[in-house]
């Protein structure tokens, strides 16, 4: 009441009592608090609610008597008229401990390594409660129900964390552990639920391997290499397969020569015994090995300590049949050439390795290419069936080599090859020879009176060159007209020391090599005596210089070389005429047939006329011009040395072609029957060329130039080929 305003009414709110209710209620509806509007107006009021509950989720909790009054509570008169303002209602809805705990996993799974401290956390095993938090409706308590018979593992009774309890966790004797574990609510006095918890423990190298057995017992054949001998087991209490399994061996006695060896297999951890060395049965035949284990990785600290484990291993070498050996391999001898056969060579034996068996070993020849050897089949003594010459095509290198075959009579036999190599030792069993045998020389002192002499021989050196030419001692004479000069190892040069008549001459000479004892030889030199023309060279054609043997002027070089390679293009060419022509050759001179002799004599390597056209050969050109001439002399012929006989009656040439088969049979009757000169001489008459070449005269061997004057050297630049020329003038 206020004092100036006389007495009023105070408004007055809703009278709403406070209102709570328990969850999980049984009897629906249920009464909880009737609110009331003191603005009564006659004929009543009707109340209302809205709200979660009621007309929000969760539909349908709460309901209102229209005329008693509920929850958020409108007031109206019976015209819908508000009579109060709306008002909240607060329910409190009292926690029952209706939930159970929940673990978060129904299995949890940790790991810790064997040996463990104590206090040492493996993992934490959590729940959760649904029921109110700020109640003990949700304090849970954990606890472990069962761990096996030690209780190794405790757990955090607040967080639910587990860790080791004691000491002594030993993979190898219990490696995984099964805990139950509880979750109670009211602080351990409510609701309960369990868990698994699965510890599993992980290992250590904390144990040595072991063998199985003290001792082990296996046998191998001999020469055996790199197989298996057999297994030495062991046994390792670490978990199978990790680095603290694995093992390794040693053989520390009982192999000092390194015969065998030692390696691990990798799936069973075993140690696998092999040759390394072939053993031989007649040595030894058996071994008794001492082996030692250990684990590829240290043992951890704390495990106990241990000598390394120790085995015997006994190996039986099992005797087998070897092959024969030839110690000797291969065996080299020397044989003297042109040995007589059946000369002893060598005895090539082989020998048994297998002394503790009685075997014999017999011989063959497997390879014996030239036919030369025989061979012993019991003693292997080799000798000669012929003789063995040198050169052959059986030698490389002066060697001729053999196999021999040994083999023994076990069953099967094994056998072996030996290889015989036999040095064909040089003898000098051959003269040397004059080459050429023949030439052409300038009959006046000078360059041109030159003759260059060569000499070969078929032994190999030391037997051959350097060799020594000289005038036969058994005509002492002939120094007065010649001289011999060496040029080189293998050359000399003959030289004119008076001015001689032209024509043929026969010159013996004496040849000797160096080999031990020398051997030498006599030979005629067969030469022609030209007509020198004022420059001291011959004028009687190219031929002439050709016969000579060899040219020591540059110019005669290069002219013959060219030559050559001119007449190897045309006896390319001439080739298939030639084939045409053969079986009219065969028809030809000898025969007298009515074929044109002409043309068979151009076309088969006769010179003719030189350059002379060949469609208008004559078959004079194979008569010497001078014999038409009023002044020409008949052929002289030397068949002394250093003699000028009274030349012959000149024979009646040949006047037309069907004649000159008689010609040439009486120029070889006549050659053939004279017993002091070589037929050479007389076959000289038809070595003439001709005398209308263009090309410059090869008469001469000797250079214009003095051997002083003219520089060779240039030789040794124009390549192999001409090394030969170099080594001789250079």
């Amino acid at each position: 009441w206020h004092q100036h305003e006389g007495p009023r009414r105070v408004k007055r709110a809703w009278v709403i009592p406070p209102i709570s209710v328990s969850e999980n209620h049984k009897r629906i509806p249920h009464l909880l608090v009737q609110i009331k509007s003191d603005k009564q107006q006659p004929g009543g009021v009707i109340y209302s609610i809205k709200g979660p509950g009621v007309d929000e989720e969760p539909l349908g909790i709460f309901s209102i008597d229209k005329f008693s009054g509920k929850l958020k509570a409108f007031a109206l008169d019976l015209g819908g008229v508000t009579l109060e303002d709306p008002t909240d209602l607060e329910i409190i809805v009292v926690d029952q401990n209706d939930n159970r705990p929940l673990f978060r996993q129904d299995v949890f799974t940790g790991r810790v390594v064997e040996g463990a401290e104590p206090g040492t956390c493996v993992m934490t095993a959590d729940a959760t409660d649904a029921d109110d938090p700020d109640t003990d409706n949700a304090v849970l308590r954990y606890s472990i129900l069962e761990q096996g018979a030690a209780a190794m593992f405790s757990i955090n009774a607040t967080t639910g964390e587990i860790c080791t309890a004691r000491p002594g966790l030993d993979r190898e004797t219990v490696g995984v552990y099964n805990l139950t574990v509880q979750a109670a609510d009211m602080s351990g006095d409510g609701l309960t639920t369990t868990a698994t918890a699965i510890i599993y423990l992980e290992d250590i190298n904390d144990n040595p391997p072991e063998f199985t057995k003290e001792e082990f017992s296996m046998e191998v054949e001999e020469q055996a290499v790199g197989v298996d001998v057999g297994k030495v087991f062991v046994h390792d209490k670490d978990l199978a397969g990790s680095p603290n399994w694995l093992a390794k061996f040693t053989i520390l006695e009982g192999d000092p020569e390194g015969a065998f060896a030692i390696r691990t297999d990798p799936h069973t951890n075993d140690g696998v015994l092999s040759v390394a060395k072939p053993l031989d049965h007649e040595v030894r035949d058996r071994f008794e090995l001492t082996v030692s284990v250990q684990n590829e990785l240290p043992l951890e600290p704390a495990a106990p300590a241990s000598p390394w484990a120790l085995a015997t291993v006994r190996v039986g070498v099992r005797d087998v049949n070897e092959a024969p050996v030839f110690r000797e391999n291969p065996r080299r001898v020397s044989v003297l050439e042109g040995a007589p056969p059946g000369t002893s060579v060598t005895t090539f034996t082989a020998s048994d390795p297998d002394t503790r068996q009685l075997q014999t070993l017999t011989y063959a020849l497997l390879y014996d290419p030239a036919d030369w050897l025989q061979l012993d089949p019991h003693s292997g003594t080799v000798r000669t069936k012929r003789e063995l010459l040198h050169p052959s095509a059986f030698l490389q290198g002066g060697w001729y080599i053999a196999l021999l075959l040994a083999r023994d009579d076990a069953e099967p036999p094994l056998s072996a090859t030996g290889t015989l190599s036999i040095e064909i030792l040089e003898v000098n069993d051959h003269a040397p020879a004059l080459q050429p045998t023949a030439g052409v020389v300038c009959g006046r002192p000078g360059r041109g009176g030159n003759l260059l002499l060569g000499a070969t021989d078929d032994d190999r050196p030391p037997h051959g060159a350097p060799f020594h030419f000289q005038l036969s001692p058994q005509h002492p004479q002939l120094a007065r007209n010649w001289s011999i000069t060496r040029f080189n190892v293998t050359h000399a040069v003959l030289g004119v020391l008076v001015e001689l008549p032209e024509g043929p001459y026969s010159l013996p000479l004496l040849l000797r090599d160096s080999g031990t004892p020398p051997q030498e030889r006599q030979q005629l030199l067969n030469f022609s005596v030209c007509h020198c023309g004022r420059d001291g060279t011959c004028e009687d054609g190219v031929l002439a210089a050709a016969t000579a043997g060899a040219g020591v002027t540059l110019e005669a070089l290069m002219i013959i070389l060219g030559s050559t390679i001119l007449l190897l293009a045309l006896a390319g060419l001439g080739a298939a005429r030639a084939r045409g022509r053969r079986r009219a050759l065969r028809k030809g001179l000898l025969q007298r047939s009515g074929d044109d002799v002409r043309d068979n004599i151009l076309n088969y390597d006769e010179q003719g006329g030189g350059e002379e056209d060949q469609d208008a050969y004559d078959i004079n050109q194979l008569r010497h011009p001078e014999l038409f001439s009023p002044r020409a002399k008949p052929p002289m012929r030397r068949d002394a040395p250093l003699s000028s006989a009274t030349p012959p009656a000149p024979r009646k040439l040949p006047s037309s072609p069907s004649d000159i088969e008689d010609f040439i049979n009486e120029g070889l009757e006549v050659a053939d029957s004279d017993p002091s000169v070589p037929p050479y001489d007389t076959a000289l008459i038809y070595d003439y060329e001709g005398s209308g070449s263009v090309a410059s005269p090869l008469s001469s061997i000797v250079s214009s130039l003095t051997d002083e004057d003219q520089d060779y050297d240039y030789l040794s630049e124009w390549g192999p080929r001409f090394r030969r020329l170099a080594d001789l003038y250079g």
